[in-house]
């Protein structure tokens, strides 16, 4: 893949849920809801201070990642759907 996210923006690659509950019933599509846990696919080089400092990213490629419900935006990337968001709304990491 050929994408590398700006500056402190992270690339995820969600990972799906399971298809069934405990009790065995099987969930439709429709009524999943999308996962928040996914893949970092990329990570940018970071945020910079007011004085120019680079500051690390936390987060690295292959981590897997918890993230709010609505965080990110969709983007399709070489036909897969995949998030860009700021690190800041990743929750932390598993």
């Amino acid at each position: 893949m050929a994408f590398t996210p700006l500056h402190d923006r992270v690339l995820v690659r969600r990972i799906e849920g399971d298809e069934t509950t405990k009790g065995g019933l099987i969930i439709p599509d429709s009524a999943k809801e999308k996962p928040a846990e996914g893949e970092v696919v990329s990570v940018g080089e970071g945020a910079r201070k007011d004085s120019g400092e680079l500051i690390a990213m936390a987060v690295k490629a292959g981590d897997k990642v918890l993230f709010g419900k609505w965080s990110g935006t969709e983007v399709k990337i070489d036909g897969e759907e995949l998030l860009i968001m700021k690190e800041s709304d990743i929750l932390g990491i598993l």
